[in-house]
């Protein structure tokens, strides 16, 4: 499958840490926010355990990563972040952290949620970090049932955010993806987007040959030919 067979109006991505929404997907949300889509982000760890050993402190790397976030996200057209704040390493799918994702969910509304795969993909073991298969848990528990269920978390319901239902996930990070989205037109945006991640690079150069080989193979694993580059998912119907 690839993108043409599926248009979002309104996208909320989900990531563990900051600068994984730019990894995972920041080509297909360029591309989303160039045709008129409203993306969103929810970051759900504050980033304070990651980075090049520097003599920062855990605070002073949480405001850097916030700030360094919200600079990838404009290079990508996203404005709207919502920051969660959990401990960087910490990360377990409890039912707080499904209340928090319930919430912003039934506050954005979207009709596509991109989260991470809550699987772990033995292929490519960095994509398995313990807060990406927690985060990817608590999101997909967040869509179905929690944000739906108008009887799960009734605070919820108290602040005026009705139940909303997601029709479908798109799992990053996965071993089995079944949809592509062409990025071959928005990839230098999302390489200028990771660079914004100044606190986790230590070889600028080494970075963009992997996301470039990255992409360029992919796009020929799902067919797209040469000289084009993609983004894979896992694309999950709720309904």
């Amino acid at each position: 499958m690839t993108e043409q067979d599926f248009s979002p109006r309104r996208v909320l991505v989900v990531g563990a840490h900051p600068d994984d929404v730019d990894f995972g997907c920041a080509g297909t949300t360029a591309t989303w926010t160039s045709s008129g889509v409203d993306v969103s982000y929810c970051i759900i760890t504050d980033g304070a355990a990651g980075g090049r050993s520097t003599g920062r402190s855990r605070e002073e790397l949480r405001a850097l990563r916030e700030k360094e976030q919200r600079a990838a996200g404009a290079v990508v057209g996203v404005s709207d972040i919502t920051f969660l704040g959990y401990p960087d390493g910490e990360l377990s799918s409890s039912l707080e952290l499904r209340k928090k994702v319930t919430r912003v969910i039934r506050r954005i509304r979207p009709d596509l949620v991109v989260c991470q795969s809550p699987e772990r993909n033995w292929e490519r073991i960095y994509a398995s970090h313990p807060d990406h298969l927690a985060a990817g848990e608590a999101t997909l528990c967040a869509v179905y049932p929690d944000a739906r269920n108008p009887y799960s978390y009734s605070e919820l319901l108290e602040e005026g955010l009705e139940a909303h239902v997601v029709p479908e996930v798109w799992l990053t990070g996965t071993s089995n993806p079944n949809h592509a989205v062409d990025i071959t037109d928005v990839f230098e945006r999302k390489c200028a987007a990771l660079q914004q991640h100044v606190s986790q690079i230590d070889d600028v150069e080494a970075l963009l040959a992997r996301i470039t080989a990255m992409g360029t193979r992919t796009a020929e694993e799902m067919g797209l030919g040469e000289g084009h580059k993609a983004e894979t998912f896992r694309r999950i119907s709720t309904r």
